[in-house]
């Protein structure tokens, strides 16, 4: 087991170095090897995605990532930011299916903004295409035009997709809706983007190679309604690069925290990136205060998806059901009565369920 470690900016080295700890406490045999990548990498070398990072990840067999970015490189010419080390990666590795479960534990259902009685037993997948769409479509840029008669800047960005890539993502959420419980909702802009038109007639097209999934179509607007009004009814959210993005941070607010959502983006061989869902959080960067299980969580994907270790994947799992069932709390899903620790402290009671 060849795993690139990316440990990134912010919180990032530190709910890292916990997901490490546990990862090494199974004793599977793993060869870690850490690189840079994001505004580290750029304060090292002048590039969000150095050529030693490229060639580490191209040989691994898995990635774990922390998270990019943060003010200080906000400024920086386009290409040099942090954000476009964690696109350049995607796209050189062909991390095309991103997968985002968003599981309420039972404990944490009076930590998410809405009433417990709509969230409780929650338990979504989304996938997401992550290597097409308006976010790598050319051209691209902002340049000076003449506009009603006088020069303007003007931005621009070209959204497509081909039906090759629409078909491979859906293929992915076919298959993880029949594991689960068979519904699967494709979510798009039909109405008003032919884009997305293209991606419903793809999906009805697919959906007659699973007469056993329960396939139904949302606009991504509706969609966004219908998660904070009964995100129950929903198994599995296929949907674009663009729309995923959005509507994922959004489920992930319905457990009461995006600290607990890991992700896995996975290549057609099952070779994936694995990171939490939320960011470097530079505000409490260094100070110990970060939720590190979301990247525990990321470990367990990791071992289910690319190692097939279904075994340990649910040993880390039951760990953390088990250090939440005991009242442990980071202080992003903090509760009256609940004990209030810290990144190493909360990595330690892992360590000590696991």
């Amino acid at each position: 087991m060849n795993i690139c470690v990316l440990p990134g900016d912010g919180i990032g080295p530190e709910i890292v170095a916990e997901a490490v700890r546990v990862l090494q406490a199974l004793e599977l045999g793993c060869e870690l090897e850490t690189a840079l990548l994001g505004g580290c990498a750029v304060d090292a070398t002048g590039e969000p995605y150095p050529e030693a990072t490229r060639r580490l990840a191209e040989q691994a067999d898995a990635i774990l990532l922390g998270a990019v970015g943060g003010p200080q490189w906000d400024r920086l010419p386009r290409h040099q930011r942090p954000e476009r080390g964690l696109l350049a990666i995607r796209q050189q590795l062909g991390l095309f299916a991103n997968l985002r479960p968003a599981v309420l534990y039972p404990e944490l259902a009076d930590a998410s903004t809405l009433k417990p009685e709509v969230v409780a037993g929650l338990d979504i997948l989304i996938v997401r295409e992550l290597t097409g769409d308006i976010y790598f479509g050319q051209p691209r840029g902002i340049e000076s035009r003449e506009i009603n008669g006088r020069l303007q800047r003007y931005g621009f960005n070209t959204m497509h997709y081909d039906e090759s890539e629409i078909r491979r993502i859906l293929q992915v959420a076919f298959e993880a809706a029949r594991k689960r419980r068979r519904k699967l909702c494709s979510v798009d802009k039909m109405n008003v983007l032919e884009t997305t038109q293209l991606w419903r007639d793809v999906a009805n097209e697919t959906a007659a190679d699973y007469p056993d999934v329960e396939l139904s179509h949302q606009l991504v607007d509706n969609a966004a309604m219908q998660l904070v009004r009964n995100p129950k009814q929903f198994d599995v959210i296929v949907t674009g690069n663009l729309f995923g993005d959005i509507l994922s941070d959004e489920a992930a607010m319905l457990t009461g925290s995006i600290g607990m959502l890991p992700s896995a983006s996975l290549d057609e061989h099952n070779k994936g990136l694995y990171e939490p869902c939320h960011g470097s959080a530079p505000d409490i960067a260094g100070k110990g205060l970060a939720n590190p299980l979301a990247t525990i969580l990321s470990v367990a994907m990791m071992l289910r998806y690319t190692f097939a270790n279904e075994s340990a994947a649910s040993h880390i799992e039951s760990a953390v059901k088990k250090v939440l069932a005991q009242g442990y709390r980071t202080a992003d899903i903090d509760q009256p009565g609940a004990q209030r620790v810290g990144t190493r402290a909360m990595g330690d009671a892992v360590l000590a369920a696991l």
